[in-house]
């Protein structure tokens, strides 16, 4: 496995057109991966809503940088695309999105193929999903949870046999306690964790409120704590759900700026990551040591 260093070169290629027939919209993504390396890692992130491959630099470039490939796309809600709630294809569009998913997935080889040969570095053993907000809801459907229908009866199962961990940032909570708009628009926001097996972590900001729940933050904590084992939860106390600017800096959804919170988010993920994978098990257990004898301003806890 290759040494992994924070100030290594990366390069991004975009846009490659992933195969999607019947979407209406071409799927494109871009890809991101360090400049040299051998059996990189795979990191397949689905943003959240309205944003797009473009987004969500300091998080991916900081992964890239140590040692992961990571694939972004552009999903159909995304803002470029003009698709707004009233849009009769928005009510279809989770689907769509865990649907963009499996088309990247079972087509890694070509998309790692058409950004530079990158098909022989990556390490096809080793792919995770990873996701913020509503992409880590999409994201937790391809590590196995369910989307409860109206009589609350799970539907299908979504996962992906190339997957084998992942990671959920802000993730949605369960669904019984949606504000009434989120009922009315977001029906789908019904997420089921007790079939999610694959091991993932959750990630948390201490501070975030949603409009879409009457719950307090500890909605967002639903999928580590109803989720079967092995589950981890960083929780970071003063987050919100940008956890410090994870999408871009100083973009508008940011209300807590914080360059060092966006590194940490970035860093548990890949920490986690490559001891679930057993890579690298050093830097998630130095986290670990560190958060328990931190000051609180932020916690990992696991089981």
């Amino acid at each position: 496995m290759p040494t992994r260093h924070l100030d290594r070169r990366i390069v991004a290629v975009k846009p490659i057109t992933v195969p999607a027939p019947g979407r209406g919209v071409d799927l494109q993504v871009k890809v991101t991966a360090p400049v040299s390396g051998q059996d990189l890692p795979v990191i397949v992130f689905s943003h959240g809503n309205a944003w797009s491959l473009d987004g969500y630099e300091p998080l991916v470039d900081r992964w890239a940088a140590a040692g992961f490939v990571v694939v972004q796309p552009t999903h159909l809600d995304s803002r470029r695309n003009g698709i707004g709630w009233d849009d009769p294809r928005f009510a279809t569009i989770w689907r769509v999105r865990i649907a963009d998913l499996h088309a990247v997935l079972d087509n890694l080889g070509d998309v790692l193929h058409q950004a530079g040969g990158l098909e022989v570095r990556a390490d096809h053993e080793r792919i995770a999903v990873v996701g913020h907000s509503w992409g880590a809801q999409t994201a937790g459907t391809i590590l196995g949870a369910r989307v409860l229908d109206a009589d609350g009866l799970p539907g299908e199962d979504f996962s992906h046999p190339a997957v084998s961990a992942g990671a959920l940032i802000a993730v949605t909570g369960t669904g019984d306690s949606l504000t009434p708009f989120a009922a009315e628009h977001l029906p789908f926001m019904r997420p089921d964790y007790s079939t999610m097996t694959t091991p993932a972590l959750v990630v948390a900001g201490g501070k975030d409120r949603s409009q879409l729940s009457t719950r307090g933050p500890e909605w967002f904590t639903d999928a580590y704590h109803l989720g079967p084992a092995p589950k981890s939860l960083l929780v970071i106390a003063d987050g919100e759900h940008t956890l410090g600017g994870i999408a871009g800096e100083a973009v508008a959804e940011t209300g807590d700026e914080d360059p060092a919170r966006v590194a940490l988010v970035a860093d548990a993920v890949s920490a986690y990551l490559l001891d679930a994978f057993e890579v690298d098990g050093a830097a998630w257990t130095a986290l670990r040591d560190a958060a328990a004898a931190g000051d609180g301003t932020w916690s990992i806890s696991g089981r």
